[in-house]
């Protein structure tokens, strides 16, 4: 097995397209890759009580929250054969349609890759102590749950 040291996750505000774009292009190198798989979390729009939500204010534990961070990709390297697991938490406001979340696993072949990145996604929103605050458009907020 791999020894994967802690990675910091965080990423202050929205993760931009150009930022996953980068990510994807510096894995074209490593031939032994055949797959990767690339799940993005975005705001959405809710509407909760005629209240529409128009951002989501994240914060974090963010000690304690790479090292689970750490605790869930040795699990997953371990259980799966990947070449790599890249993780990013958006930290700060994020606005509706932006990007709060991006994981994105390679391996050789894509049922891995897959599997890991569901199971990864699956895991950071149970384990992980990272909070939303819902921003709505007459100024009030609330505490998202996770569902």
């Amino acid at each position: 097995m791999k020894e994967h040291k802690p990675k910091n996750i965080f990423i202050q505000s929205a993760i931009t397209s150009s930022f996953i774009a980068d990510s994807i292009q510096k894995h074209s190198s490593n031939t032994a890759i055949g797959g990767h798989s690339i799940f993005l979390g975005q705001v959405r729009a809710d509407m909760i009580e005629e209240r529409k939500v128009i951002a989501i204010e994240y914060t974090a534990f963010e000690e304690m929250a790479l090292e689970k961070m750490h605790e869930i990709r040795e699990s997953i390297f371990e259980k799966y054969p990947l070449t790599c697991m890249h993780v990013y938490h958006s930290l700060g406001n994020v606005a509706t349609g932006e990007i709060s979340l991006f994981v994105f696993t390679s391996s050789a072949h894509r049922k891995a890759c897959i599997a890991a990145c569901e199971e990864t996604v699956e895991r950071i929103k149970a384990d992980l102590p990272i909070w939303g605050k819902e921003l709505f458009d007459n100024e009030t907020h609330q505490w998202k749950e996770n569902k």
